[in-house]
């Protein structure tokens, strides 16, 4: 593997911890969340630490190096509909494809694991990631106004058949 090869792995030591962290700095420089996000990544991530299914659940992240750059999640939401969650990009990795890849990656795993739908949650502000979703198929299936995390948002859900 050469030094610039972005390669996705499992979840290691120090990750989960990175995890709430970045989100948090990321969330509250591009959004203004407070301080209440941080809480939500990390219940995400301990229910994920200790109850995951490997056969049917998996995150991945991306590293180049010893430098983390992203993250993705599949898990299960229903026996037959996965949940995409904590899909992150740092903004140095931004722009080159890695959003895409990591997206396939939760796709073909949750096609593998015999899942017939996938869900997601977001907010209508995360525009790049939104055209990705739809570019991959997803379709927009509801909408509502929200005020979450100290800040005025526009929730969204989205779905797509696997």
């Amino acid at each position: 593997m050469g030094g610039d090869e972005i390669e996705l792995t499992d979840l290691q030591i120090g990750d989960a911890g990175w995890l709430i962290m970045r989100h948090g700095e990321l969330y509250a420089a591009s959004e203004g969340f407070d301080h209440t996000f941080e809480p939500l990544v990390a219940e995400i991530l301990a229910d994920f630490i200790r109850n995951n299914d490997p056969t049917c659940e998996r995150g991945w992240i991306a590293r180049r190096g010893g430098e983390r750059l992203g993250s993705i999640f599949c898990v299960r939401n229903t026996p037959d509909t996965a949940k995409l969650r904590l899909f992150l990009i740092d903004p140095k990795a931004r722009g080159k494809g890695l959003g895409r890849r990591l997206l396939t990656a939760c796709l073909d795993f949750a096609r593998t694991a015999r899942y017939q739908r996938m869900e997601l949650w977001t907010h209508e502000s995360h525009t790049a990631a939104c055209a990705l979703y739809q570019k991959h198929g997803f379709t927009l299936t509801g909408s509502k106004p929200v005020h979450s995390f100290g800040v005025d948002l526009v929730e969204q859900s989205w779905s797509r058949a696997l």
